[in-house]
């Protein structure tokens, strides 16, 4: 999923772009209309727009998004009353989020903008891991549109990996996941070899399957 993100506090933009990036999106980030301007054309999937920015509003960079196509916009703003509710509807918005607010309901609110818009396509069936594409439909993993055959097994992994992506995830843990997902007996030497091969077939001069020293593994 494709996101263009224009908020003007670095701590929340930082924010937020971890934990979209986490989320497997790809994120373009700016903090200002201005900026936001000459970023648009980028066939984004959906536009997440502050209403306060230092040279203007995110309505001003609505209008534009408006001008040019349909891409879905959500605002995200500190004020939550009638009045900026309405206001950020009339501008174009299809949604809008007060702050503060979970990234578990922001992450809803983008789904449910995108089934309503039409847009529900393959964008949340596509997962970009480093250098690799994962549709989770299709159960295959791509990398500059070669498929890169997984064994059942090693695809669970992966699976288990990407449903708890940026968490440490114990080796216990892991096998637990498998157990329950695949009923295989899988002893902690053989996970070891698991991991091993994924590392092999995912990872093309970039670290994709984290280990942390004395805890476990974590997909980045």
């Amino acid at each position: 999923m494709k996101i263009l993100l224009v908020e003007d506090d670095p701590l929340i933009q930082e924010g937020l772009k971890l934990s979209l990036l986490a989320e497997g999106c790809e994120l373009t980030t700016a903090s200002s209309v201005a900026e936001a301007k000459m970023l648009l054309g980028g066939d984004y999937d959906i536009c997440i727009l502050d209403v306060m920015l230092p040279d203007g509003t995110g309505y001003d960079v609505c209008a534009e998004i408006r001008r040019q196509g349909d891409t879905p916009v959500i605002f995200l703003t500190a004020c939550d009353d009638e009045l900026h509710t309405v206001l950020a509807l009339e501008n174009g918005a299809d949604d809008y989020i007060a702050k503060p607010f979970r990234m578990r309901e922001l992450m809803a609110r983008i789904k449910a903008v995108l089934r309503r818009t039409g847009r529900k396509n393959e964008s949340e069936d596509l997962i970009r891991i480093g250098k690799n594409e994962v549709n989770i439909r299709a159960g295959k993993v791509f990398r500059d549109g070669s498929e890169i055959i997984l064994t059942a097994m090693e695809y669970k992994l992966l699976l288990i990996f990407i449903n708890n992506r940026g968490a440490v995830l114990s080796r216990q843990q892991i096998l637990h996941n498998i157990w329950d997902v695949a009923g295989d007996f899988v002893t902690d030497n053989t996970l070891t070899v698991y991991v091993k091969r994924l590392r092999e077939k995912l990872e093309d001069g970039d670290e994709i399957i984290q280990t942390v020293r004395g805890l476990g593994y974590r997909l980045l």
